[in-house]
C-alpha cells in the first residue's frame, strides 16, 4: 500500500522519478480507480486534449482502458497492466502538465511545471473501487479492435479493427447471430465436411460471418451456398468471396422453391425470406434432413388473410393488432410443425434487421418427435380455432401425423399456379427477399 497521511492535504515537490515510482506502485497494487490527464504541454504535439484511464475486465483479465478525447470523438485503447503503467508514465512526462489519480488509498493531484518540477497534492480517497464484474465490456465472438477481413471489406470495421460507429448495430447483429450458431455446433455432424445453404442471402453479411466463424475460427471443413434472386448482388458477393480467398463459399442466383441441386444439407439458414418463402425454405430443410435450421421470418401475410374468430374480434378488428397477432401465430405454427416433424424448436429474440422490425429467430435442431399425438391435437386445436390453413402444413402433409392427405388449397393459392412443391402444393407468389415486398 502507498503510505499516505490522510489527516490533511499534503503537497510534495518532487523530481519526476518520484512520480514514476508513484505510478508504478499504483499499478503494482491494482489500486487505481480512475485517472485523468489534461493541460497539454505542447498543443502541436498531439491532437487529443485529455486522457481518462480506468480498469476493465477483458476475457477475465485485468486491463486498463485509455480514453483519448479529441474535439469531436473519443478513441479507446485497452492495455495490460505493465503496458498501461508505461503509457501513463509517458503521458505525464511528455504530454500533459496536470493529472488526477484516484486510488483506493488516496487521491493524487499532479502538477508538472515547464521545467518538469512535479508537485503532488495528496488527499483522502474520494472514490470507491468499482466492482469490475458489473463493468465488463460485452464480449463478442468477433471483437472490436481485432481486424477481421470480411468486416473490413464490408465497411463495418476499419483496417485497424475498429468498428465504425454507424455500423455498430450491424456488428452487434452479426455477433448475436454467431452466438446462436455457437449453441448449435454440438448438433452438427463431425468427421466430414459440412454443407450449409443460406436462402435469400442478400448482401450476405451473416453468410460471410458464418463462413469465417466455422471455417477460419473453428477450422471446420465446409461449403456454403448462398442463394438470392438479385444477380448484381450475387456477382458482388462472389467477387468478395474470391477476394477473401473463401474458396468454399459460393453464391448463386435462384429461387427457394426451385433449388434442388443438393440431396443432403446439414444446416439451412433463411433470413428475411418474405411470407411463405420462409415456409418453402423450411420444407426444403426438413426434406433434406438438416441437422440445424436458423430462420428469421418476415412479412407473414398468409394468415392475415385467413384468421377469423368471433371471440377474438376485439383484437382482430384492429388492423395493426391483427397483423402482429398473425405474425406471432404464423411463427407459433411453424415451430409446432417443426416439432411434429422431429425437431426441437426454440423461438429466440434476434437483434432487429436493418430494414424490418421483425426480431424473432426460429432455431430448430433435429432430434426425435415425442408425444406426437398429443402435440398434433394441440396444434390442430389452435389451427382450427383461428381458421388457419398454413402453407407449411400443406407442403409437409406427408411428414405429419396421418400424413399424405393434403388439405384443399387455401383461397390465395389459385389453380392456375405454374409451380408446385413435392406435394403438389402451389408455390406461385412465393417471395424470397425484401426487393419483392412492400412491407420490408
Amino acid at each position: 500500500m502507498v503510505t499516505v497521511d490522510q489527516t490533511k492535504p499534503k503537497v510534495r515537490c518532487t523530481p519526476v522519478d518520484s512520480l514514476r515510482k508513484l505510478i508504478q506502485d499504483i499499478f503494482e497494487q491494482n489500486s487505481l480507480i480512475t485517472a485523468t490527464w489534461s493541460q497539454l504541454r505542447r498543443r502541436d504535439n498531439v491532437s487529443y486534449t485529455k486522457v481518462q484511464v480506468k480498469p476493465v475486465t477483458l476475457k477475465n483479465q485485468l486491463h486498463y482502458q485509455f480514453a483519448f478525447h479529441y474535439t469531436n470523438k473519443v478513441l479507446h485503447e485497452n492495455l495490460a497492466p505493465d503496458e498501461a503503467a508505461e503509457r501513463m508514465t509517458l503521458l505525464c512526462e511528455e504530454t500533459f502538465r496536470q493529472g488526477l489519480l484516484c486510488t483506493t488509498d488516496a487521491d493524487y493531484q499532479i502538477l508538472i511545471s515547464k521545467k518538469y518540477k512535479v508537485s503532488i497534492l495528496t488527499k483522502s480517497p474520494s472514490k470507491t473501487a468499482v466492482d469490475l464484474s458489473h463493468n465488463r465490456k460485452k464480449q463478442y465472438v468477433l471483437e472490436d479492435g481485432v481486424p477481421v477481413s470480411f468486416l473490413v471489406e464490408l465497411g463495418i470495421m476499419s483496417e485497424e479493427g475498429r468498428v465504425l460507429a454507424r455500423k455498430y448495430d450491424k456488428f452487434r447483429q452479426i455477433n448475436r447471430f454467431l452466438e446462436m450458431v455457437q449453441d448449435v455446433i454440438p448438433h452438427l455432424p463431425e468427421g466430414r465436411p459440412l454443407t450449409i445453404v443460406d436462402f435469400g442471402c442478400g448482401k450476405s453479411y451473416l453468410t460471410f460471418a458464418l463462413y469465417h466463424y466455422l471455417s477460419v475460427q473453428q477450422r471446420r471443413s465446409l461449403k456454403i451456398i448462398g442463394l438470392d434472386l438479385k444477380a448484381d448482388v450475387i456477382e458482388h458477393c462472389n467477387d468478395l468471396a474470391n477476394k477473401l480467398h473463401y474458396g468454399d463459399l459460393k453464391f448463386l442466383v435462384g429461387d427457394i422453391a426451385d433449388y434442388d441441386e443438393l440431396n443432403e444439407v446439414d444446416m439451412v439458414v433463411t433470413l428475411h425470406a418474405c411470407d411463405t418463402a420462409t415456409d418453402a425454405a423450411l420444407e426444403k430443410a426438413v426434406r433434406w434432413g438438416a441437422s440445424v435450421i436458423l430462420s428469421v421470418p418476415c412479412c407473414q401475410h398468409e394468415l392475415f388473410d385467413q384468421i377469423e374468430s368471433n371471440v377474438m374480434n376485439p383484437l382482430l378488428s384492429h388492423g395493426i393488432l391483427k397483423e402482429r397477432f398473425s405474425a406471432l401465430a404464423t411463427d407459433a405454427i411453424r415451430a409446432k410443425l417443426l416439432d411434429l416433424m422431429g425437431y426441437k424448436t426454440q423461438l429466440l429474440e434476434f437483434i432487429d434487421m436493418e430494414h424490418t422490425p421483425k426480431n424473432i429467430l426460429i432455431r430448430a435442431v433435429r432430434g426425435q418427435a415425442g408425444q406426437t399425438a398429443d402435440m398434433w391435437n394441440e396444434y390442430t386445436a389452435f389451427r382450427d380455432f383461428i381458421h388457419a390453413d398454413p402453407y407449411l402444413e400443406r407442403a409437409c402433409a406427408d411428414l405429419l401425423p396421418g400424413g399424405g392427405k393434403l388439405k384443399e388449397a387455401a383461397p390465395n393459392q389459385g389453380a392456375d399456379a405454374s409451380q408446385e412443391n413435392s406435394n403438389g402444393e402451389s408455390t406461385k407468389g412465393v417471395t424470397q427477399d425484401a426487393s419483392h415486398c412492400d412491407h420490408c
